[in-house]
């Protein structure tokens, strides 16, 4: 693969896959292998069963299936962003800053400052959905993404982080995480996330969602829903004192029932002056530490397949798809911790 062979913390979600990897002093890149001629990633604690759960939750053959894989399109240039608009610390380098040690924990003024990049975070997202139709580029969605987050005065986290080129990340299909927009059409029946992260008055706001294009088959549909209702039972359970690893197993359970796969290499976070910082949320059973905080932000973000978890890295070193090409579906929420519960703030 051109570009050589090392992997660098994503955009929204973070390579790992064992909590105990990140209490090491390597780098992230150092945490995985990588097959250049397969263009394959996988943990070098890769867990056991991971080839049995391929066997066991795999739902169908995509043999079968009459839906094209996913290509590269043309990626268009760098959107500007005006001068007077305050840009996160890492736009001018395209070295990732990987995730900050320390949780998000907000006084009045934060907490305030989370929801106004939440609110605005949301709404881009729901006028971005709107825009899905057959015919449609991802181009287009991220020009008006782009456009509207910088009316309002706020910069589009993603852009430039690490070199991303786009405002937006629009995955289609089988791409689990982090497509780059560019000149594909959105053909009827497809399945698209579209993940908005924006920087407003120096705080992070970060949702995604998935929304179906035209006439979408019952099979992509109910995946569609149960991703989403995985999100939902697990803000149910948040609340101050409540084990992080609470989370992946809620949202194991459920998809477990559905026969869905959970993508395990990439994570929730916290969110907030930073774009990724502590806690690591797993989305899969696991045994990982720590407890939620009264007025902590961090996100949660599952992501499902109907077959392979296993995650395929394109050679743009960005967009990653299932290694059998069967449909993946996320969800997104950044949570705040409340004496309560969890506030959704990521909600028009």
């Amino acid at each position: 693969m051109v570009g050589g062979s090392s992997l660098h913390p994503r955009i929204i979600s973070t390579f790992v896959g064992d909590y105990r990897l990140l209490q090491s002093t390597h780098p992230l890149h150092a945490l995985f292998r990588y097959s250049q001629g397969r263009k394959h990633m996988s943990m070098q604690l890769s867990r056991t069963l991971a080839g049995l759960t391929d066997i066991f939750f795999n739902r169908r053959n995509i043999d079968e299936s009459k839906r094209k894989r996913l290509r590269p399109g043309k990626v268009s240039p760098y959107r500007p962003v005006p001068a007077h608009i305050s840009r996160p610390p890492y736009v001018n380098s395209r070295k990732p800053p990987g995730i900050a040690s320390g949780p998000e924990v907000h006084d009045e003024k934060g907490i305030e400052g989370m929801r106004a990049s939440g609110r605005l975070a949301a709404k881009v997202l729901q006028h971005a959905g709107t825009l899905v139709k057959p015919g449609i580029t991802t181009d287009d969605i991220d020009q008006a993404v782009h456009q509207m987050i910088i009316d309002n005065g706020a910069y589009p986290s993603p852009l430039g982080y690490g070199g991303f080129p786009k405002s937006v990340c629009t995955s289609v299909n089988e791409c689990i995480c982090h497509g780059i927009p560019d000149s594909r059409l959105l053909e009827d029946g497809d399945i698209i996330n579209i993940d908005v992260t924006v920087y407003l008055n120096g705080y992070h706001g970060d949702t995604s969602a998935t929304f179906f294009c035209g006439d979408v088959d019952p099979e992509a549909r109910n995946l569609v829903q149960v991703t989403k209702e995985c999100l939902h039972k697990a803000i149910s359970i948040c609340a101050p004192g409540v084990e992080f690893n609470r989370i992946g197993k809620t949202i194991h359970d459920h998809a477990d029932k559905h026969r869905y796969g959970v993508v395990e290499q990439f994570v929730g976070h916290g969110v907030g002056h930073v774009f990724h910082s502590d806690p690591v949320i797993l989305h899969y059973r696991n045994n990982g530490p720590g407890q939620m905080i009264l007025n902590q932000t961090f996100t949660i973000e599952p992501m499902l397949t109907i077959g392979s978890i296993n995650p395929i890295l394109w050679d743009d070193n960005w967009t990653v798809v299932t290694e059998d090409g069967s449909l993946s579906a996320q969800f997104e929420h950044t949570l705040l911790i409340t004496e309560n519960g969890a506030e959704i703030l990521t909600q028009c």
